[in-house]
């Protein structure tokens, strides 16, 4: 208190001897005195995310680190989506039985030195569930950068929307099953009976197909009258699946070399454009008509509308297991602009966003 009454005199003159100069037209420089030693340093930015209740095991779990009962998920990590992400892993652990038996797998591009001031992904997980080891595993985006086409959404261009095709190559030889699971989703049933799916003797990949779809709408005319193009789908009855929620087998997927196949269509679309959709055509191509079909209850997709606009778009009718916002329009944006969809309600209370809790309690 007595060093600010000495300052004042100080701040006074300061002021008048700027006002008189202005008078006068002289130029006057302020000088910036040095801040006190004894200052207290600036407060670190608040973390930007709530911190998630425990979750602990049932008591018909194994115990945690056991390989029993133990279930592999993978998700890409990406800033744009992080809030997706947080939601995602948050609606999983509360509705398992044995959340301390989910090992999270987070698929994440070299982050660089100076990233212009963006949120560090992984430290926002760590802080937010401090009590998960989540592995994080370093995807090269340069290996798939220059496979890449234009598609219909500069979101499906990214390097980290074609991680997926990797998962194989990127994921430690000790896991031989995961679970891939887009950013976008919340889980409202136990991730293990995704899980236990019986991927038979022969399947490498198994998700929810949709037969009904008009699965030519897929690829280019230019595909289609492609005699040769074309004869990839000849023995197989091919659906659409999503390939935002699948179940894979990573060790059939090394041995058939799938990654290799994949990127051979896409090799095939930089000389000739035979689809439009980023990442999930190859897919198609490759497994369509050979995958383990699963409940639809375990992908809820296209809540997010399509591609160009992203509409409102209501539930498909029967249960639901997995709420997917794929397209355009994502719940925290609409939530944000205070446009939402009816749907986008359905994934607020997993959002752990300082922001938005500030904004429903409001």
């Amino acid at each position: 208190m007595a060093r600010a009454c000495r300052m004042a005199p100080l701040l006074v003159s300061a002021l008048l001897l700027l006002v008189a100069a202005a008078a006068s037209g002289i130029r006057v420089d302020v000088i910036r005195l040095p801040s006190s030693s004894s200052a207290p340093p600036p407060l670190p930015p608040s973390p930007a995310f709530r911190e998630a209740p425990v979750f602990r095991n049932g008591d018909e779990c194994p115990p945690r680190g056991s390989p029993d009962g133990r279930v592999d998920v993978a998700m890409t990590l990406d800033a744009n989506y992080l809030r997706g992400t947080m939601a995602a892993v948050f609606s999983i652990l509360q509705h398992t039985a044995c959340p301390e038996n989910v090992a999270f797998h987070f698929l994440a591009a070299a982050v660089p030195a100076d990233n212009g001031g963006d949120p560090d992904p992984l430290a926002a997980i760590r802080a937010t569930f401090p009590y998960l080891d989540p592995s994080v595993h370093r995807f090269d985006p340069s290996r798939v950068r220059g496979r890449i086409s234009r598609s219909v959404r500069h979101a499906l261009d990214q390097p980290l929307n074609y991680a997926r095709i990797y998962l194989a190559d990127t994921l430690p030889a000790s896991v031989r099953r995961v679970i891939y699971l887009d950013s976008d989703v919340v889980v409202v049933d136990d991730v293990r009976k995704l899980w236990s799916v019986d991927l038979g003797a022969r399947h490498v990949v198994a998700a929810p197909e949709y037969c009904h779809a008009n699965f030519t709408k897929y690829f280019t005319d230019a595909f289609w009258s492609d005699g040769d193009l074309s004869a990839a789908f000849r023995g197989r009855r091919p659906c659409y699946f999503n390939t935002g929620v699948m179940v894979m087998d990573v060790a059939r997927w090394r041995r058939g070399g799938y990654t290799r196949r994949v990127e051979e269509w896409m090799a095939v679309q930089k000389r000739k454009r035979i689809y439009h959709l980023g990442s999930l055509p190859p897919f198609l191509l490759v497994l369509a008509g050979d995958i383990r079909p699963v409940d639809h209850r375990w992908n809820q997709h296209g809540l997010g509308g399509d591609n160009i606009e992203g509409r409102c778009r209501s539930l498909h009718p029967g249960p639901i297991s997995l709420l997917h916002w794929s397209g355009k329009g994502k719940p925290w944006l609409r939530l944000d602009a205070r446009k939402p969809c009816t749907v986008d309600y359905l994934w607020a209370p997993y959002d752990l966003y300082k922001a938005a809790a500030t904004a429903l309690e409001e």
